[in-house]
């Protein structure tokens, strides 16, 4: 199972996550309390083995400071929150190559006023961007009250579960790959998998001592955990 430490702030963190095993490290360029910059990044990118994704986490429409992060950064991948937006993939894939990486990122409603409809819609948004080749893989979070990303909270997995199914078998091979976070640890993560059969998993609060600062055995026990869960 493709797993990734998200929300790094430090390089004694990022490091260790490489040592344990993950396969991408995380650095979030959008406010929040783990925010970092672009050159604070950069240094701990520096310090990490190559075969290591570097990604960073992004939620802005101006395409040139994502492409400003990737430059300064070192980034491999790019995860990007927010609605899609077919001119940002296309702006990234021109101006820094198609060996970048880019996850789009679909929020699932918690508390929708109508569920059925807002599964339908999600599921539609999902089919538009599984559409898009330039995409290299969906990451699926949480969304309440208009946030949505680092919030630690976890969503109806057998619900979405069986829309990433149907949207899955409507693309075959082309479709890209699915990526899993919102609220997981070591304690949930295998049943998460179960319910959504992800390609990855990717977590940040849920291996985290204070926020911000990652705790090594919670670390520790979710990558034992999650790469003890084969991809789907």
């Amino acid at each position: 199972m493709w797993t990734k430490i998200c929300a790094n702030t430090n390089v004694d963190d990022a490091r260790l996550a490489a040592k344990l095993g993950a396969d991408a490290v995380g650095f979030v360029f959008a406010p929040s309390k783990r925010q970092v910059t672009p050159d604070e990044a950069a240094e701990m990118v520096a310090r990490l083995p190559a075969g290591v994704e570097k990604v960073g986490v992004f939620a802005t429409d101006d395409p040139y400071k994502v492409q400003h992060g990737v430059d300064v950064a070192g980034l491999t991948a790019v995860q990007l929150h927010g609605a899609y937006r077919a001119e940002m993939v296309q702006h990234l894939v021109e101006e820094c190559g198609d060996g970048l990486k880019i996850i789009q990122t679909m929020a699932y409603e918690l508390d929708p006023v109508d569920r059925q409809d807002h599964d339908a819609r999600f599921e539609g948004a999902l089919r538009l961007v599984f559409g898009d080749k330039r995409v290299w893989a969906v990451l699926l979070d949480a969304k309440k009250a208009g946030a949505s990303g680092g919030l630690g909270l976890s969503f109806d997995w057998e619900r979405v579960g069986k829309i990433v199914r149907r949207t899955r078998m409507a693309f075959g091979d082309d479709a890209p790959k699915v990526i899993l976070a919102g609220g997981l640890r070591a304690e949930n993560v295998a049943e998460a998998i179960a319910a959504v059969e992800p390609w990855g998993v990717d977590v940040a609060s849920g291996v985290e001592a204070e926020p911000g600062k990652k705790d090594p055995a919670r670390l520790k026990a979710f990558l034992e955990t999650s790469k003890g869960n084969g991809a789907a």
